[in-house]
């Protein structure tokens, strides 16, 4: 497989239906191997999408003590208003202000939104990654968030299975990898001076679960890193969703499906940025020895090269540190270091520990 110059477009109307999945199902793998990035479009949520991005300029408009109401601080799941500037990737600050929201009830035949278990005492810390979210008190916003979550579940699940087949594997493959909680970000991106580019996130692979599902607005800024090392522009598409590979797919498939680099240059001028991404949640209690497990199982099954095959690992390691027993673990010290607030405020101990280890985001 070769580098690229674009990303790739897959059609998951022409995935959905069986008289044309087929012929759509390796437009789907070439994207998966060879890029880890594509847009999907037709996927029936551009409705719900048009009414989220409509309500986001209130959602951050509104007083500066309601968003400090709901702010991540008060959140051990890490979920809530984050102020501008508040957020680190890279070791270098985000030029964004974002809210993250979850929906619980994800794991295949659990109740969509329902109740999150009470958490034990003597849990691991990281079980606190999954709890309830903090709504600002806007008219309808919290019904449109929870509406819009549960539609891209039901895409994201018919598009794990999509993906599975194109893999030639069983469409249920993936299924036990899912997590509880799917996570969503609505993102602002103020404007930066003209000749003065910003970081609105730094280069990156998301880490959260298996797939992103990505509304981007009309602005752009989205940027893919090719293998060659050429930062590769992911313009907007009207009604799509920018789909990347999370480094929870790429444990499970032993590298073979690469997550991508990517980031997003800030706007210059006066425009304002606005994006909506939905990372698809994968278990927090996976253990190094299951992916290795799951990885080599899986990976031998791949229809890639033998050449590729032998060069796929159990677990990549940005994925799974030897250092943590889960990935619920290794999740917990990525968000504790990416917002240092909150995990001084909740997980002091940790905080410390992770700061002294002096690990980068």
């Amino acid at each position: 497989m070769g580098d690229f110059t674009s990303v790739p477009t897959v059609d998951f109307g022409r995935l959905n239906d069986p008289a044309t999945r087929a012929d759509e199902l390796p437009n789907l793998a070439d994207a998966l191997f060879r890029v880890g990035f594509l847009y999907l479009v037709n996927t029936g949520v551009e409705p719900l999408l048009e009414e989220l991005h409509g309500r986001l300029p209130d959602a951050f408009s509104i007083p500066e003590v309601e968003r400090e109401r709901v702010n991540m601080r008060n959140s051990p799941s890490f979920l809530g208003y984050t102020a501008l500037g508040a957020e680190t990737t890279a070791a270098r600050t985000d030029l964004r202000e974002q809210y993250d929201f979850g929906l619980f009830g994800s794991r295949p035949g659990a109740e969509l939104g329902a109740s999150i278990p009470e958490k034990k005492p003597d849990s691991p810390a990281w079980k606190s990654l999954e709890g309830p979210s903090q709504y600002p008190a806007l008219p309808g916003f919290q019904e449109a968030v929870e509406t819009y979550m549960a539609a891209l579940d039901r895409v994201s699940r018919s598009f794990l299975g999509f993906v599975a087949e194109s893999l030639s594997l069983p469409t249920d493959t993936f299924d036990d990898f899912l997590g509880n909680m799917h996570r969503l970000k609505l993102v602002k991106y103020p404007p930066t001076p003209v000749g003065q580019p910003g970081q609105g996130v730094g280069p990156h692979k998301d880490s959260t679960g298996l797939f992103t599902f990505l509304s981007q607005d009309s602005v752009g800024g989205l940027q893919v890193l090719s293998k060659g090392g050429e930062w590769i522009a992911a313009p907007p598409i009207q009604g799509s969703l920018v789909v990347n590979v999370q480094q929870g797919f790429e444990a499970i498939t032993g590298g073979v499906c690469p997550a991508t680099t990517h980031r997003v240059v800030s706007p210059q001028g006066t425009t304002t940025r606005y994006s909506v991404p939905f990372f698809q949640a994968v278990r927090l209690d996976l253990t190094t020895a299951e992916l290795k497990a799951s990885a080599a199982h899986i990976v031998a099954r791949i229809p890639v090269t033998d050449d590729r095959k032998k060069r796929a690992v159990d677990v990549p390691s940005e994925f799974l540190s030897p250092l943590f027993s889960c990935f619920g673990e290794a999740q917990l010290r990525n968000r504790v270091i990416s917002h240092p607030d909150v995990g001084q405020r909740w997980y002091p101990e940790l905080y410390e520990k992770f700061v002294k280890q002096g690990l980068p985001s």
